[in-house]
């Protein structure tokens, strides 16, 4: 069962709205505004145990909370022909692997 708890929220400060905006990366169309950090942050917690609450009485499946997924750390992406190459341009030069050099890039911009 999905533990409401386990999502990833995030409160900050909403020019716009003059108020706090919690938020939950695993339901990006809920938010919650509120005039005190805390209590925006409590709001959309309720708010999201409210939501899974009604997902599973209408018997649908909530989306799994990011820190209870598994990762297998193996990632596709499509990339130009041109840019492979130079890549693998790079690694060979630096005499380390195309995925060692990438892996070290996405970890220094992450």
């Amino acid at each position: 069962m999905t533990n409401p708890t386990h999502y990833r929220f995030s409160v900050q400060w909403s020019p716009r709205d003059e108020e706090y905006v919690g938020t939950v990366t695993e339901f990006p169309s809920l938010s919650w505004l509120d005039a005190n950090e805390s209590d925006a942050f409590a709001g959309i917690r309720q708010l999201t145990a409210d939501v899974v609450v009604d997902m599973l009485a209408a018997g649908e499946t909530p989306p799994q909370p990011l820190s209870d997924r598994d990762f297998s750390g193996k990632l596709l992406v499509r990339i130009t022909p041109e840019l492979h190459k130079k890549l693998a341009t790079e690694a060979a030069d630096s005499n380390v692997s195309l995925n060692r050099l990438i892996s070290a890039r996405l970890a220094r911009s992450a």
